[in-house]
């Protein structure tokens, strides 16, 4: 049986590892819709036309390592403000969602735009301060060298870019549980995160 949950929210939110332990624990498939982007803005950067790389986008294209450096999400957030960009991978992310056995997609418009009748979604959000410090330990522990002033204007950055775009701007969906990982360690997030999926689990029974 499909069971979809929309999780959406601002960079480094906790958005992803709520979403990635949500899976494991229920035994759900994971998307990270985010890599879509990131692989397209890969490719963008490395000149290939965008619209041309989000149709030709494959799922193999996900794996590759660079995808999670702060050059390709910078990439990612610029060719996410593109409607064709966007409207050429909604079907990718809406055949996932309704896969059987249940789905855990996160990133920034599953529950208002491509999954709008998700059985159940979440906002996950953080002051853009902690989010920042979170990238910089993220970035800085791989070895990539930058500084938090840095880090904290992308954030910025990326936050006005992906709330102001005219397509599918991130916000929450009206009926999505608002989880503040602001001041939870991640064991909290993730047992407020499994709660709320719960309650909307057992509402459908």
């Amino acid at each position: 049986m499909a069971f979809t949950i929309a999780v959406d929210g601002p960079a480094a939110s906790g958005k992803g590892t709520i979403s990635k332990a949500l899976a494991r624990q229920l035994g759900y498939a994971h998307l990270d819709t985010g890599l879509l982007y990131r692989a397209v803005g890969r490719q963008v950067l490395d000149g290939a036309d965008p619209l041309a790389a989000a149709q030709a986008l494959t799922a193999e294209a996900l794996d590759d390592p660079s995808l999670r450096t702060p050059e390709v999400a910078q990439a990612a957030s610029k060719v996410a403000v593109l409607g064709d960009v966007r409207a050429a991978l909604v079907d990718f992310q809406r055949a996932f969602a309704r896969r059987d056995g249940g789905a855990v997609l996160d990133g920034r418009d599953i529950g208002t735009v491509i999954c709008p009748e998700a059985e159940a979604k979440l906002y996950v959000i953080a002051s853009a301060e902690v989010r920042a410090e979170r990238r910089f330990k993220e970035l800085t522990g791989k070895g990539i060298e930058t500084t938090l002033e840095t880090v904290l204007a992308d954030v910025r950055a990326r936050d006005e870019r992906d709330m102001g775009r005219a397509e599918a701007p991130l916000k929450p969906a009206e009926d999505a549980v608002h989880i503040d990982t602001t001041a939870m360690d991640i064991e909290a997030a993730i047992a407020a995160a499994l709660g709320a999926v719960r309650a909307r689990q057992e509402a459908r029974t």
